[in-house]
């Protein structure tokens, strides 16, 4: 059976006519026989169909689903992930690995944004994620540098499902910096793609994978986005899948948030508050315990309380400090352990903000 699904996997027709012979027929073996057997009417169909059998290139497929352990499912299968089943283009096929079965049981929510994301886009982003996962609200995102990988991080940090849906073959990690995270992820959510193995991470093949993003998710968050950023694709995608879509506003000297601006200008919902996405997903919020922070000393609450969500440079903290700067790098280091600030690009600091 692997056989005739890696096969339909391959051939190359719409989404809808790869949905329609599903339907019709029920398995991909059955469209395989219907079509030698000449019970397919179109004839140019039926020939494109025999002519994609590719025994070669099946058989190297099937070695690397072997050797990666990866698992198919079909549209008309029940585990496959129903918020999907409503779209004329859902993939026919899709490749995961991981636990799919959380996509049918619980809300969940797209976190997405710039790949060249700022302090204030990975604060929010993590203030979301974790709420959301705590919340038992899946995260659904890119497994892509910046937003998608902070969102991803945050709720594998607090126990919470998260989804992944790449560009590629799901036995490549792109990118291979996020080899530990994508392992994280399979351990406690899922990887999924329709992109058959062994498909290379092309540009053309992540605003196709946008749109399973947005169907996935009950709504969408784009937390950063310049003009031009791929987040904009998903958010464009999700409307037109009726799905709402939130955006986070930032400041309009920033290019990362010109985008989320832009949106909300169009009639995107704000995000002001995490109150106001469990509203919009009516779901009824339980707020997290805020924890105040624990000092070691009189100095690091001092320098606690310098801090803000402005990033200050260090040659100011020193100066409002007065103290050896060695000892200040100490203190510093000590609140970072702790979580309490973060450390940017230029030996600027800021507050890490816990809750919006």
């Amino acid at each position: 059976m692997i056989e005739y699904n890696i096969w339909f996997s391959t051939v190359n027709l719409s989404h809808k006519i790869k949905l329609d012979l599903l339907k019709k027929y029920g398995t991909t073996e059955n469209i395989w026989i219907c079509c030698n057997e000449g019970q397919i009417l179109d004839s140019k169909l039926s020939m494109h169909l025999k002519n994609s059998w590719d025994r070669l290139k099946i058989n190297e497929i099937k070695k690397i689903i072997k050797e990666n352990n990866i698992n198919l499912i079909l549209y008309n299968e029940d585990l496959y992930p129903q918020k999907l089943k409503v779209y004329e283009d859902a993939p026919s096929i899709l490749f995961y690995k991981g636990h799919l079965n959380k996509l049918n049981e619980e809300y969940s929510v797209s976190i997405v944004g710039s790949r060249n994301c700022t302090s204030y886009g990975i604060n929010v982003t993590k203030i979301i994620s974790t709420e959301l996962s705590k919340n038992n609200v899946n995260v659904i995102s890119g497994l892509a540098k910046g937003i998608d990988s902070c969102a991803h991080v945050a709720c594998i940090d607090n126990n919470g499902f998260t989804c992944g849906v790449i560009g590629c073959g799901i036995d490549i990690i792109y990118p291979k910096e996020n080899k530990s995270l994508y392992d994280k992820i399979i351990y406690s959510g899922c990887i999924i793609s329709e992109f058959p193995p062994g498909t290379q991470p092309l540009p053309q093949n992540f605003p196709i994978r946008n749109r399973i993003i947005s169907g996935l998710s009950d709504i969408v968050i784009v937390v950063e986005a310049g003009m031009k950023s791929g987040s904009l694709i998903t958010a464009g995608l999700a409307l037109q899948q009726g799905k709402d879509v939130m955006a986070v506003p930032g400041s309009i000297f920033s290019n990362q948030s010109k985008g989320c601006n832009k949106l909300i200008n169009d009639g995107a919902y704000p995000v002001t508050c995490i109150e106001d996405i469990f509203r919009l997903i009516n779901l009824k919020y339980s707020k997290s315990i805020k924890v105040k922070p624990k000092f070691s000393s009189t100095l690091e609450k001092k320098i606690y309380c310098i801090l803000n969500e402005n990033p200050i440079h260090i040659d100011d903290i020193l100066r409002s400090t007065n103290i050896d700067i060695n000892h200040l790098y100490e203190v510093l280091f000590e609140l970072q352990l702790k979580d309490e600030i973060i450390c940017l690009a230029g030996n600027y600091y800021v507050r890490n903000k816990k809750t919006i």
